[in-house]
């Protein structure tokens, strides 16, 4: 460790003890510029390294160290220097003499597997084999050149040899127009002095370049003279040329020229190398203005920055220095901020303005930042700070807050920019997060390092160990179900060998069994098209999938039942037709009208149980029978046409009518293959027409409903429990004396229920829709008025209207024989 020197006693002069202090503060801020320059010089070349192994730019290459570093838990410096190591250790792949591994023309046999890394690194040939390490090379020595000769010089140096590149020149767009040399090598100090300043004149390669923003290649010089101004000397020494615009963001401000002496084409790879070397030199040729030319900035400007400001979403403001009077920076005044710019007090944007940065950010005094702002005031070299934690105290709390900080000299001022790097953790919880419900995960994968990097999820989805590492393309067949390996064989070649984006999906063998993955990606190329780098996602889909399969098998076995309970309506139908041939009819039976309506449910694939039966008995009585079974389909049609005819039969051969009840209770009880046991109601009456008497009983049913006189009225019902409910079900009957004139109707309940709706409401509504049929004149009609007033119902209707005539006519007692086409009575 170094200390500062002793300093004289108290005895010295006064002058004395002043220059020893100014002396041991050089001597500090020397070994701590030396520190510094070392530490930028390292960070440097590794960006070079990046931006000539991946084609990208310097800040490209810089967020390219810091996102690698974050992620392997590696300091910046860490990261730089196994970058740099990493260039000298990696070997090359051996090069493939000419016609195949034989050397004896074109290799025989399949077409190789789509799953070779190798064929897919960028740079086949010599881009793998020489243009890396000459590009390396290249930015090695970029990180220590100072101005364009030194940079033209490089380049002779690096290109010579493997490119037959003899001169470099270099040239910047004047302000006035035209062209400055800025920078050359190769060529006599007199040529560079004659071509020194080139008017604004049209046809010059290198303003053909810098306005088009495309390199421009003189291969045939005879051709060429006539097309352009050449530079430089008479066509028969420079051979072949080539101009090349240097740029990295907005419009190209210099232009490289490369000049052979051998008359040749610049092949694919050459010019791949040209281009790429001449982004390499956009940093060095940024400002080409010697130090100490640039003009401060005026009001106007100060105001024109703050424009620009304006439109920044990120956080950046415009610092002047304050010095004391010895000339030293004491603090810096904020002249400009960008809206997002806070400080720890809470103000924002244009309140900054104005307000030093000692009264905004009190703590930055001293620390390696507030030395990153005056080594950039001083040199004008970027200040580009890794992580940089600030304390401070809000509220009587410490708080920490982390930044990324980049500083750039403008003038005699500093534009400042800062990224809060807070809340980039709650970004990657909650990135992790959408990764794991999502059960998806992202990929990519450089072709030029061949480095591959998986988030987190990725090794879940492919049940893989963390520490085995991303899985390289030549492993990943073995995972695969062998039928899906040709369709991504084939996404593969699309993806890395045509850089086409792919979404496809495959099945991999892991330890929980096979599952259901799919690839969504994308490749970057380079300027001539090849694919330099892939990114993407992979995504689970085994859950979706196993879904899938089951909805489909639900499916298949719906439509399975679907067909069997269609197939089951149409026998039942027909079943059903077959017992109950008419659907309305009226007939005249034992001195009454009686008109009968019946409909099968509107909804469903099944038909239900509703009957009815109207018969003549040997003893000139009538027989009325409406009964409604439980269920829908063939149980239900079945035990319709048991009951319908074990009623009748019992009647028919003398059974009283609680008899038949009871023995048909008992029938179902013993008959039925319903797990659950069938049941039914049902209401039967007896009418004796020379007395007009009707005896009724009941099980479970509706009440009838009696219109005399105008007056709709439900009768009192008999005990009587529905069929099917219990062994010990009593039965008890009514009678009824029927006048003329009189209404009684029988009906299911699918004419008066109502979903959600109590049973009372819709007794009470029937019995109002009678009595006012009846009252318009409809009574001949009754049932199938009533009937036509229920679309759309959901449950069978079977409705019966028993009418006692108001006049006998021995001839004609319903008044219908205008009817030629009147129905026979039913059985």
């Amino acid at each position: 460790m170094k200390s500062d020197p002793a300093l004289p006693g108290d005895g010295s002069a006064p002058e004395v003890l002043a220059l020893a202090r100014i002396v041991a503060r050089l001597r500090a801020e020397a070994e701590g510029t030396e520190a510094v320059a070392s530490t930028a010089a390292v960070l440097e070349r590794a960006k070079g390294v990046l931006m000539a192994q991946a084609g990208v730019t310097a800040d490209a290459a810089y967020a390219l160290l810091l996102r690698r570093a974050e992620q392997r838990g590696r300091t910046l410096m860490e990261e730089c220097w196994i970058t740099l190591g990493g260039l000298r250790t990696r070997p090359e792949p051996p090069a493939e003499p000419p016609g195949g591994a034989g050397g004896g023309g074109p290799r025989a046999g399949p077409d190789p597997s789509p799953f070779d890394s190798g064929r897919y690194l960028a740079g086949p040939g010599r881009t793998a084999g020489e243009r890396r390490p000459l590009l390396a090379r290249l930015a090695e020595g970029l990180a220590g050149v100072h101005g364009a000769d030194e940079v033209a010089e490089l380049l002779v140096t690096v290109l010579g040899d493997a490119e037959d590149i003899a001169a470099v020149m270099i040239y910047t767009a004047a302000p006035a127009g035209g062209l400055e040399l800025a920078g050359a090598a190769g060529i006599s100090t007199a040529l560079a002095e004659q071509w020194r300043h080139v008017p604004p004149l049209s046809g010059v390669a290198a303003m053909v370049a810098l306005a088009g923003r495309e390199p421009v290649w003189l291969e045939d010089p005879e051709r060429d003279a006539l097309r352009y101004r050449l530079i430089g000397d008479p066509p028969e020494r420079w051979q072949s040329r080539a101009w090349v615009p240097v740029f990295a963001e907005g419009p190209a401000t210099a232009a490289v020229g490369f000049f052979r002496t051998r008359r040749a084409p610049f092949t694919p790879d050459t010019r791949l190398l040209l281009r790429r070397a001449a982004r390499m030199c956009a940093g060095p040729l940024r400002d080409l203005r010697r130090p100490g030319t640039a003009d401060p900035l005026g009001e106007a400007d100060v105001a024109a920055v703050q424009r620009i400001l304006d439109a920044l979403s990120g956080a950046a403001i415009l610092l002047t220095p304050l010095r004391s009077g010895t000339g030293e920076v004491e603090d810096y005044r904020i002249d400009a901020a960008a809206p997002a710019s806070v400080d720890v007090a809470g103000r924002r944007g244009k309140e900054l303005v104005g307000r030093s940065v000692l009264e905004t950010y009190p703590t930055v005094a001293g620390t390696d930042l507030w030395e990153g702002y005056l080594d950039t005031l001083t040199t004008g070299t970027d200040y580009y700070g890794p992580s940089f934690t600030y304390r401070e105290v809000t509220a009587g709390l410490p708080r920490e807050s982390s930044y990324a900080v980049r500083a750039t000299r403008l003038g005699g001022r500093l534009v400042v920019s800062w990224i809060r790097l807070d809340t980039s953790d709650r970004e990657a919880r909650r990135l992790a997060d959408m990764q794991r419900l999502g059960n998806l995960g992202w990929a990519d994968w450089d072709l030029v390092t061949n480095v591959i990097n998986w988030s987190d999820q990725v090794y879940v989805i492919f049940g893989r160990d963390p520490a085995e590492g991303p899985m390289p393309l030549e492993e990943l067949p073995l995972h695969l179900v062998p039928e899906d390996l040709p369709r991504l064989g084939g996404a593969v070649r699309r993806l890395l060998g045509e850089g086409r984006a792919v979404d496809q999906h495959f099945r991999i063998d892991t330890a929980d069994g096979i599952r259901h993955l799919r690839i969504v990606a994308e490749a970057g190329t380079d300027e001539a098209g090849t694919p330099v780098e892939v990114h993407g996602f992979f995504q689970d889909l085994s859950a979706q999938r196993d879904a899938e399969l089951a909805l489909r098998e639900s499916e298949r076995a719906v439509l399975v039942q679907r067909g069997m309970l269609q197939a089951e309506r149409i026998l039942a139908a027909r079943l059903q037709h077959a017992l109950l041939p008419l659907q309305e009819q009226s007939l005249e039976l034992a001195g009454l009208c009686v008109d009968v309506a019946y409909l099968p449910s509107d909804t469903g694939v099944n038909v239900g149980g509703d009957w009815y039966s109207a018969i003549g008995l040997p003893d000139d009585s009538a027989l009325f029978v409406l009964g409604d079974v439980a269920g829908h389909g063939l149980d239900a049609v079945g035990t319709m046409a048991q009951l319908r005819f074990t009623a009748k039969g019992m009647i028919v051969t003398g059974s009283e009518l609680p008899d038949a009840l009871s023995r048909l209770n008992s029938l179902l009880l013993h008959t039925s293959t319903d797990t659950h046991g069938a049941t039914a109601t049902m209401i039967m009456g007896r009418y004796r027409p020379w007395d007009r008497r009707l005896t009724w009983v009941r099980a479970g049913h509706l009440p009838p409903l009696l219109i005399h006189d105008g007056e709709a009225s439900f009768l009192p019902q008999p005990v009587g429990a529905l069929l099917g409910a219990d062994f010990g079900s009593a039965y008890e009957q009514s009678t009824l004396d029927l006048r003329p004139d009189d209404h009684l109707l029988l009906y299911t309940d699918g004419l008066v229920e109502e979903p959600g709706e109590d049973i009372d409401i819709g007794l009470a509504r029937l019995a109002r829709t009678a009595r006012r049929l009846v009252g318009e004149g409809h009574g001949a009609s009754l049932a199938r008025g009533l009937a036509a007033l229920r679309p759309g119902h959901r449950d069978d209707i079977c409705v019966m209207d028993i009418h006692v005539p108001a006049v006998e006519d021995p001839e004609d007692p319903c008044g219908d024989d205008e009817d030629p086409h009147a129905p026979a009575p039913c059985g």
